[in-house]
């Protein structure tokens, strides 16, 4: 798997600079090592060093990769942070991954407010409506959940990673 860019970012009141620790990694397998920025700084990927960051430095894949992997180390707040500093506020990467942070932050109805956003934007993008399934599950609407499980297959079919992680939800649900 590709390992990105971690940046932990917190604003600094009344100033357009963030302050974070960050972890700068190469792609998995080209010999990269990964580069740890001091505190308060954050690794650019087009100088190659790391920088004292200011608002509007990065770009809006680089946050997505960031908060993409904030989100899946569970650092959900941080994930919350880096991912709305993005300039497309409609990208629906960034919105499936706020929707993501706030639900495993527990935060389930606003999670849900950002999967329907996304789709509303991309509705052919099934990671968003497995993330949505699995919310559903978590407040309990089992027709919710399998809605988006047929979504997922009229798109993909059964045999997606998607349609499999949601299903093997879904079952879980039922047996307990």
């Amino acid at each position: 798997m590709r390992r990105r860019l971690l940046i932990q970012v917190m604003a600094v009141a009344a100033l357009p600079l963030f302050v974070a620790p960050a972890f700068a990694a190469g792609e998995g397998g080209s010999g990269q090592t990964t580069t740890t920025c001091k505190k308060g700084e954050v690794w650019d990927k087009k100088k190659k060093k790391c920088v004292v960051p200011q608002y509007g430095m990065l770009d809006d894949d680089s946050i997505y990769e960031a908060g993409h992997d904030l989100a899946m180390a569970g650092r959900y707040d941080e994930a919350i942070s880096v991912l709305t500093l993005a300039a497309n506020k409609q990208d629906p990467r960034i919105l499936n991954y706020l929707g993501y942070s706030h639900r495993h932050s527990g935060r389930v109805t606003v999670g849900l407010g950002y999967y329907e956003e996304a789709l509303r934007i991309d509705p052919n993008y099934t990671l968003v409506r497995e993330y949505l399934g699995e919310a559903h599950l978590q407040i309990g609407d089992l027709a919710g959940a399998q809605e988006q499980l047929q979504q997922i297959e009229k798109r993909t079919g059964k045999g997606s990673r998607e349609y499999g992680m949601l299903s093997e939800q879904i079952d879980h649900f039922l047996r307990s």
